[in-house]
């Protein structure tokens, strides 16, 4: 597995865990540990998608973006399978 993949697999390993625990949290507002747990793994998230994006471009259409130019279609895109 390359670096590429690597990175991106700890992005989507975040994005899950993130995802999760707001769903926990829509039924459980006041769970003092889910929110810790929230907390720490966007975090960690945000950390790992602005490293890939450094490296290897946006990985969302919102991402910021260059201002002088359109990166978007500078590809793989993360879901094209060359890219990964």
């Amino acid at each position: 597995m390359n670096e590429r993949s690597k990175l991106l697999k700890k992005v989507q390993m975040y994005s899950f865990a993130v995802t999760d625990a707001s769903l926990f949290l829509d039924t459980h507002p006041d769970c003092a540990e889910a929110l810790a747990f929230f907390n720490k793994y966007r975090k960690l998230y945000d950390e790992a998608k602005a490293e890939f994006e450094r490296q290897y471009g946006p990985l969302e259409i919102c991402s910021e973006q260059n201002a002088a130019r359109w990166e978007w279609t500078d590809g793989p895109f993360p879901w094209e399978l060359s890219a990964n």
